[in-house]
């Protein structure tokens, strides 16, 4: 006898509901991510001092007269890494959800020789490949905010940075802008991001199995994704690390250069406009 509530149609008919589930699952998973990691980001990242009153301050100097230098300890570099760390997440996790849901899909049919095509459905380790997934991509991030929080903590020293973590150098401020706008025409750059626009031909290539696997094709894909927007992220140090606005725009901006196709005109313009800026501040130092 069949419960009331029960999946009807036998056997396959309650695995369909299960990977269905599991499926539901882990969307909600990414969605509660990227708002949490946004709510810190918009609640100041643990700063002290609300993201979007910061974005608000007409200049750095306002910021500066608002707040005091941090006094830097390792307890506060692990502040500053937690920091950096979920806002990589807030930032970069919505342009890699489609690679992150495919990757879920394919996990659902487990291969039997190698490749994320072959086998048959299973409801056995899926959300947790998923997980191991996601875990190798925001590893890569987390080293990135380690290594932001070594330049942060090395140009606070010796005050080249503001109190509301903006330059107070014009000098490397132009040169920032002009390296960011450079690396949007390197190979290097465009070879990143032609495989994170493909991720079915990503995971073709990459497929690894079990647990372990899952986590290094997170780290690989996460390795792409750095080599595509490292410099774009470094500019949070020109606009201000937590300048809502900036934020939100560089966020948007990465979003829509992996979804764009090919998406030349995007990449170029932006290159373009980057070393425009930073030979702007460059003249304006000349001219001063």
């Amino acid at each position: 006898m069949r419960g009331a509530g029960g999946p009807r149609g036998g056997p396959g008919e309650v695995l369909r509901v299960v990977l269905k589930r599991q499926r539901l699952a882990v969307l909600l998973s990414l969605v509660a991510v990227l708002a949490l990691s946004w709510l810190y980001v918009l609640a100041g990242a643990g700063t002290g001092m609300p993201a979007a009153s910061m974005s608000a301050l007409p200049t750095a100097a306002g910021a500066m007269a608002m707040m005091d230098p941090a006094v830097w300890s390792l307890g506060y570099a692990a502040v500053m890494l937690g920091m950096w760390w979920l806002m990589m997440v807030a930032m970069m996790l919505p342009s890699a959800a489609p690679v992150l849901l495919l990757f879920d899909a394919l996990a659902r049919r487990q291969p039997t020789a190698g490749t994320p095509t072959a086998g048959t459905p299973t409801a056995g380790t899926p959300t947790r490949l998923s997980l191991a997934f996601a875990a190798g991509y925001l590893t890569i991030w987390g080293g990135f905010s380690l290594l932001a929080v070594a330049l942060q903590w090395a140009l606070e020293a010796v005050a080249l940075l503001s109190p509301a973590m903006v330059l107070t150098s014009q000098a490397l401020a132009a040169l920032l802008l002009v390296a960011a706008g450079i690396w949007q025409f390197t190979p290097l750059k465009l070879a990143c991001l032609r495989r994170c626009r493909a991720p079915v031909e990503f995971l073709a290539a990459h497929w690894r199995q079990g647990t372990p696997g899952a986590w290094r094709m997170g780290l690989a894909h996460g390795l792409h994704c750095l080599g595509c927007c490292w410099a774009l992220m470094l500019l949070l140090f020109y606009g201000g690390v937590m300048n809502l606005y900036w934020i939100a725009g560089l966020a948007l901006y990465v979003l829509a250069e992996k979804l764009a196709g090919d998406g030349s005109w995007l990449r170029r313009g932006a290159g373009l406009a980057l070393a425009a800026a930073g030979l702007y501040l460059a003249a304006g130092l000349v001219a001063g």
